[in-house]
């Protein structure tokens, strides 16, 4: 097997198929049990998640095969030297303020850079637990956070640690809040949010609210506007649960995209007019944050050891700060046209 890349889309019309039966047909030169070994080492991907040979791909699937000489996902990370934010660190914790478009673990495409390299790099005196279910390239890790999401991430130095985080988490005790900058102005300006999520019937790379009981999980997101602009708003998301996206599907499932979300549509203008200075208005605020924004604002949870309650909070990142005055100059200077108008 050579090192390259192929990506694959099903066919809308593919009857369920053995993952490996489809790429045979597929891929040139590839015996089925070469294939199979592939699979099993973690170089293919079926919508950037690792499956089992005998997975059935679906309409929509994005399969990913990805051959590299480099290490394949799920061994031992080795430790790089990249900055890391600490919060906070003591014997059996430490907390970090992820940057935007760090990846937190390995995976297909990911095989270095992420903030486990960097972790084992910091920690290299430590042996950072694995938790139960993990894959070996992801120790310490409890939770996580999307790529382009920027904020607070807790990490288990120990054991104990471990087991006591992953049950708070379990147990929906953490206490979570984000800071998202969405399209247009939510009426009400404070909800709760209960709809299912699942995987989208036809891209199977995002997700979507549903009522399938099959296909959905529960999932609930407490919003509350903190600054409306009428164009977009700056909200507060608290979550009971943690499915994949949930923030961002919830939103977007309201009417409300997450600003420059490229993958749920959020990188369009969805509120406002047409005219060209107003798009080339959208599109500077568009290169000020290149990423969807969302940040991961607050974490609180009960220490392993001590039994107290912590409480972290990692500020607005300085790009969707810029973005947010960009708008709040905007829609004062619109409102002051439209003042001065009305008086004449």
């Amino acid at each position: 097997m050579t090192g390259n890349s192929q990506t694959i889309i099903v066919d809308p019309k593919q009857e369920p198929l053995r993952l490996d039966l489809f790429l045979i047909d597929r891929l040139a030169k590839v015996s089925r049990s070469r294939l199979q070994k592939a699979i099993k080492e973690g170089f293919v991907s079926v919508n950037e998640q690792q499956i089992k040979p005998n997975y059935k791909v679906s309409p929509g699937d994005v399969i990913k095969v990805d051959f590299p000489h480099a290490k394949r996902p799920g061994s031992r990370v080795e430790g790089e030297d990249i900055p890391l934010e600490i919060l906070y660190e003591d014997e059996s914790l430490l907390i970090v303020n992820k940057q935007a478009g760090m990846v937190v673990h390995p995976g297909i495409g990911n095989m270095e850079g992420t903030l486990v390299h960097a972790l084992v790099h910091y920690l290299s005196h430590k042996d950072l637990p694995v938790l139960e279910g993990n894959l070996a390239d992801r120790p310490g890790l409890v939770h996580r956070i999307d790529k382009d999401t920027s904020g607070i991430l807790v990490i288990a130095k120990t054991a104990e640690a471990m087991t006591h985080l992953a049950r708070q988490f379990a147990d929906h005790s953490i206490e979570r809040s984000y800071k998202a900058l969405v399209w247009g102005q939510p009426d009400p300006e404070e909800d709760t949010i209960t709809d299912k999520i699942g995987r989208h019937p036809r891209n199977r790379i995002i997700y979507t609210t549903t009522e399938d009981e099959d296909e959905g999980k529960d999932a609930i997101t407490h919003y509350k506007v903190l600054h409306g602009l009428y164009y977009v708003s700056l909200v507060e998301c608290r979550l009971e649960t943690g499915r994949t996206h949930q923030i961002r599907v919830h939103m977007k499932s309201r009417g409300h995209t997450i600003f420059n979300d490229h993958r749920y549509g959020g990188d369009r203008i969805l509120k406002g007019t047409v005219f060209n200075k107003y798009r080339q208005f959208v599109d500077n605020c568009f290169d000020l944050c290149p990423r969807q924004a969302l940040h991961a604002a607050s974490l609180s949870f009960i220490h392993p050891v001590t039994n107290q309650k912590m409480e972290f909070d990692a500020p607005l990142p300085d790009d969707m700060d810029a973005v947010l005055k960009k708008w709040t100059a905007y829609v004062s200077y619109k409102r002051d046209i439209i003042d001065g108008e009305e008086s004449n």
